[in-house]
């Protein structure tokens, strides 16, 4: 582990917005997350930057600055094209809600400042030489592998609950082990989890089931008892334990949560599963609701040996059929990237746009007024020409509708 930061990259860039407010008289450095990635040898995309000054001194520093959560003591700066989110130290106040601070005190310390912090990795400073700042022996737990709290764990949590949903993802994504006294914690407050939003234990879950070692995550979570109280988690540990078993990593966040569904409907027994249901209480986007349910029936029908066929792959789109395929690895199943590739290759179109009728094209063979037969019309061509049995050609596709009697009324053209 480094006794000393190299400054270099997204850091070094951000020097002189550090040097600036160094040179009006105020302390300034690097801190959190991305000084633990860094040290970690890991990527940084952005920094946080903490100060002595106060938000109103900041604001006096730089002239282009945005008020973005200044009651909190953060100020974004516009500086050289680039935005920076500047935060004053501070202290905190008691968490009467669990979520957020009753009020916030601007202090001058970086010690305290740092003690208010979730984890000890995360709460070592660095300045602008790279020497590093670590009262709280962060620099020791992170070449350990370990994830402790800072201080007392028990605080730390009641202060903002959704610090341990932090501790079982930081574990997933970093490989680490949770400290002892700090997974006892989260066992004696996991309830607390109930007064948190959803939205925010969704983020975290999510990032812990796409980690290379989420059954590191999945483990502490049911340990702690943690996932009883997250959404429709409760009577699902068979399922969670399913997902710790399988070592393979997830390509996407849709494919994590398709798996999820896959299990818990497989140990749902006599009871009724709705993937919907479920998927609406985690108050994931409708997008991401339709993307995981395409995989989930995919997924069901493969691990069924049965092999998506020409439309099913059409509908799904390569990637996602690609998706299905990886799946299956996650069953001892073997994947058919190939098989899908080439049936993807070989389709007469690709996308519904690219069909050569259009319902423009029906009312003109028709003197009755468009309505539902006309979608239905489209959508028995499209079928036909994507599985071969009509070229894709607009008389030839008219040709076929009317063989099938899909088009009302055929006017007289003569």
């Amino acid at each position: 582990m480094k006794n000393k930061l190299v400054i270099d990259g997204i850091f070094e860039e951000t020097v002189p917005i550090l040097e600036k407010i160094i040179d009006a008289g105020f302390e300034a450095y690097f801190v959190g997350g991305s000084v633990r990635d860094h040290l970690l040898n890991h990527e940084v995309n952005d920094v946080d930057i903490a100060t002595s000054a106060l938000p109103y001194e900041v604001k006096k520093i730089f002239n282009r600055t945005v008020d973005v959560g200044i009651e909190h003591g953060t100020v974004l700066v516009l500086y050289n094209n680039e935005s920076y989110e500047i935060t004053t130290f501070r202290t905190e106040s008691t968490y009467k809600d669990f979520r957020r601070p009753d009020s916030v005190t601007f202090v001058r310390s970086l010690r305290e400042d740092l003690r208010r912090r979730d984890f000890t990795m995360n709460a070592i400073a660095v300045d602008t030489k790279g020497h590093i700042f670590d009262p709280y022996q962060g620099m020791k737990d992170l070449k350990a592998g370990i994830i402790r709290a800072v201080g007392n764990p028990h605080e730390r949590f009641q202060e903002d609950a959704l610090r341990m949903m932090r501790a079982v993802r930081f574990a997933a994504q970093l490989n680490f082990e949770i400290e002892e006294e700090t997974q006892i914690s989260i066992a004696e407050n996991a309830s607390l989890l109930q007064n948190i939003a959803v939205e925010r234990i969704q983020i975290e879950f999510e990032k812990l089931l796409i980690s290379s070692w989420r059954s590191k995550g999945l483990q502490a979570m049911i340990d702690s008892q943690l996932f009883k109280y997250c959404p429709e988690l409760e009577d699902k540990k068979e399922a969670l334990y399913s997902l710790i078993s399988d070592q393979i990593s997830f390509e996407n966040a849709e494919s994590a949560w398709a798996f999820l569904l896959y299990n818990i409907d497989r140990y749902s027994s006599n009871q009724v599963f709705s993937p919907i249901h479920f998927l609406k209480k985690w108050k994931l986007s409708n997008k991401m609701i339709q993307n995981t349910l395409t995989l989930y029936q995919g997924l069901k029908k493969r691990a069924e040996n049965q092999e998506l066929n020409t439309w099913e792959i059409f509908n799904l789109g390569i990637e996602a059929a690609l998706d299905v395929e990886s799946l299956l690895a996650h069953l001892d199943q073997v994947p058919k990237h190939d098989q899908v590739n080439h049936i993807y290759e070989n389709l007469p179109i690709h996308k519904k746009e690219e069909l050569a009728l259009t319902g423009y094209d029906l009312m003109k063979k028709t003197t009755k007024k468009p309505g539902k037969w006309m979608s239905e019309a489209l959508d028995t061509a499209l079928k036909a020409v994507v599985n071969g049995d009509v070229q894709n050609e607009k008389e030839a596709i008219l040709q076929w509708l009317d063989t099938e009697n899909k088009i009302p009324y055929i006017k007289d053209t003569e």
